[in-house]
């Protein structure tokens, strides 16, 4: 699919610091991003260098300290936490490493939840359609009525993706979706999240694993809280994924990944 030239998510001058530890701890330090439509981009960078607090705080679930983030041209930064509530449910959708679902719905249920509380009333049983579509098409329509104990860790994160999608948001973010999997399930999960990238859904995700990163459109470097590179990869192939991560990794490590 053709990316376009469109910015859906753009954040300028942007830091966050700690006032809990003394001195105060700046994390985030001026960062420039800029997302494009449809585009994939993955966050790198060694353990604490602030990866997931920028994911964070561009997506809302932080504050930054100061600096400017606009989703499709709205500032977020001016909006009250109600409001930035409303555009995360609403607009945008989230996967984490661990899956955070309630231990007493079923996995159709969790998904259901979120989806039914974005739409007004009238349109709920679309909403449902929605998700019952996304489970089908997921590989887990067959697990929809099991407690979220009685699933594996890849139907368990399909199950996320799901959630994520079942709002129709603008842009997915993933935080390490695949950082508590095994190899296979890795692979079920990143093959989800590419059909869904190349369907046209921006989106940004965080990771510590080349081979995931080697997936997207583009991945950004961050050291100690600062944006230091960037490297385009162009359209990802399963035939081209060796060569691909090998020189992904080369590059890591020109940063000292």
């Amino acid at each position: 699919m053709a990316r376009d030239t469109a910015v859906t998510l753009e954040c300028r001058d942007l830091t966050k610091t700690f006032t809990s530890t003394d001195p105060p701890t700046q994390v985030i330090k001026g960062v420039d991003l800029s997302i494009r439509t449809g585009e994939f981009v993955v966050v790198m960078g060694a353990s604490g260098s602030g990866k997931s607090t920028l994911l964070y705080n561009v997506s809302g679930m932080d504050r930054a300290t100061s600096g400017e983030v606009r989703l499709g041209g709205q500032d977020l930064t001016a909006l009250s936490d109600e409001e930035m509530s409303r555009v995360r449910l609403t607009r945008m959708g989230f996967v984490f490493q661990q899956a955070y679902f309630l231990n007493n719905l079923s996995v159709r249920d969790n998904i259901l939840l979120p989806a039914l509380k974005a739409v007004p009333r009238r349109e709920r049983e679309s909403a449902v359609a929605r998700v019952d579509a996304l489970m089908e098409r997921f590989g887990i329509a067959h697990v929809g009525r099991h407690g979220i104990t009685q699933v594996s860790g890849g139907q368990l994160q399909r199950a996320s993706i799901c959630r994520a999608l079942a709002g129709e948001p603008t842009i997915l973010f993933a935080d390490e979706p695949t950082g508590a999997l095994n190899s296979g399930m890795t692979t079920e999960v990143m093959d989800a999240l590419t059909d869904v990238h190349r369907e046209g859904t921006t989106v940004v995700m965080v990771t510590h694993d080349p081979a995931c990163a080697a997936r997207a459109d583009r991945v950004v470097y961050l050291r100690d809280g600062a944006l230091v590179d960037s490297r385009e990869l162009g359209a990802w192939s399963h035939e081209e994924a060796t060569p691909r991560e090998d020189d992904l990794l080369a590059w890591l490590r020109t940063l000292g990944f």
